[in-house]
């Protein structure tokens, strides 16, 4: 897992040009960056397996002028049943003359906890995780193909729901699950300030809470979720440990 890895953070510090910590670390990645950006999003095809969906998280800002290509790139994902596309909105673009309006703290340690896991010491927007294991260049949507394809769940254990009850079936190990709140509804974020001032940006798959429900031991065990609230969707996430694998997941 940390060989794939590796290879992918080549690519992405690549990219970064050696930015620590800054949001501005893909300025300017991407031609014509802001091409397109409005423009409704055209659903990807399926190709993998919906009973085992691919995890796919989007680290971006509204007030970083790269994001907007990758958000587009994202947004394509939203429909398809073998993928879970989330959009998390990190924190460190806040006071450079924007603050985005979906933000959280909570967002902005989980993209450094990747970090942390990888041996990075850096981190940026656009990037995009798969499966808690890939880091790829969220505007790239080549590279965000293959490693869906390279990063599909196909061993770890199943996950069923009933009511407000989620049982992760027996496997190996143990994990940490997720209950994720998102709102899939498409939102015109007009942004006044920053490197986006003036431009609308739409959003999709917004996620409004990540919550601990559980830790997973290996054995069949049931976890109760939390109340959704109203207009917000569920994704079930099975991890392994601060930053790692993301070993089985399940819209509900």
């Amino acid at each position: 897992m940390r060989t794939i890895l590796a290879a992918s953070t080549a690519l992405f510090l690549a990219a970064c040009s050696g930015a620590t910590a800054t949001p501005s670390a893909f300025a300017g990645e991407g031609a014509g960056a802001g091409a397109g950006a409005g423009a409704p999003a055209t659903t990807v095809a399926a190709t993998g397996d919906a009973a085992h969906p691919t995890v796919i998280e989007l680290y971006q800002s509204q007030g970083c002028s790269s994001c907007p290509p990758a958000i587009n790139v994202v947004n394509k994902y939203a429909d398809r049943a073998d993928v879970i596309p989330l959009t998390f909105s990190v924190t460190y673009w806040d006071d450079l003359g924007w603050k985005d309006t979906f933000g959280s703290p909570a967002f902005t340690a989980r993209q450094w906890d990747y970090a942390h896991a990888a041996g990075r010491g850096q981190v940026a927007t656009p990037q995009v995780i798969v499966n808690g294991r890939d880091a790829v260049l969220g505007s790239r949507e080549g590279e965000l193909n293959q490693a869906i394809a390279r990063n599909a769940n196909t061993s770890g254990p199943e996950i069923a729901v009933a009511g407000n009850n989620v049982t992760v079936g027996a496997g190996s190990g143990s994990a940490t699950v997720w209950a994720v709140r998102y709102d899939p509804r498409t939102q015109e974020v007009a942004i006044q300030g920053g490197e986006n001032g003036g431009r609308t940006i739409p959003h999709r798959n917004i996620v409004r809470q990540l919550t601990n429900i559980g830790q997973w031991q290996g054995r069949a065990q049931s976890f109760t979720l939390p109340a959704a609230p109203a207009g917000l969707k569920t994704a079930v996430l099975v991890q392994q440990g601060k930053g790692g694998a993301i070993i089985a997941a399940r819209k509900i």
